[in-house]
């Protein structure tokens, strides 16, 4: 049986991406740093309020920073998706990939790659990719709206099949 995806690599899709890596791989690491950076805004909002609203520079600078804090940790999958379509290659931003039963091969605008089953770490899903995760720093997107060779259903048993590992949920 012969998949084939065809994936477009865009600030949206990133970030799709980067959602999936922190609700897998990086899920422990990403509730540390959540709780780390609430506290740390909600001890500076005590911080001005115990001093009182007076507007100075300290007051200003603390009100920046837990702005900055808490905007950060809202749109932090914008974020990375923003800064990983920047560190992408030109020429990469449309991939069209084709999975059998020997491994799969992704093929953009500067080449062509193959891939055996053995170096997929996870597999997440989400409405509309699959992603398959090689570390916390390395995924790949396949967009479920531009599969061909079967259903989203046919596919999610062959790569379990094909991997042998379960496809996680990252929603």
């Amino acid at each position: 049986m012969e998949f084939t995806f065809e994936t477009l690599y865009n600030t949206k899709t990133m970030a799709s991406m980067a959602r999936a890596l922190r609700k897998t791989i990086r899920k422990k690491h990403n509730r540390r740093t959540h709780v780390l950076g609430w506290a740390i805004a909600a001890l500076a909002l005590l911080l001005l309020l115990s001093k009182g609203l007076a507007f100075d520079f300290r007051t200003v600078v603390t009100s920046a920073a837990v702005l900055a804090v808490v905007a950060v940790l809202l749109f932090e999958d914008r974020i990375n998706g923003y800064a990983a379509k920047k560190r992408m290659l030109p020429g990469t931003e449309r991939a069209v990939t084709v999975f059998s039963e020997k491994g799969f091969i992704s093929t953009t605008g500067i080449g062509r790659s193959e891939w055996g089953y053995d170096k997929i770490n996870m597999v997440a899903e989400t409405a509309d990719f699959f992603v398959f995760i090689f570390s916390a720093n390395h995924a790949q997107l396949y967009d479920k709206k531009n599969l061909q060779g079967g259903t989203a259903e046919d596919f999610r048993r062959f790569i379990e099949a094909a991997t042998g590992k379960k496809v996680q949920p990252a929603a």
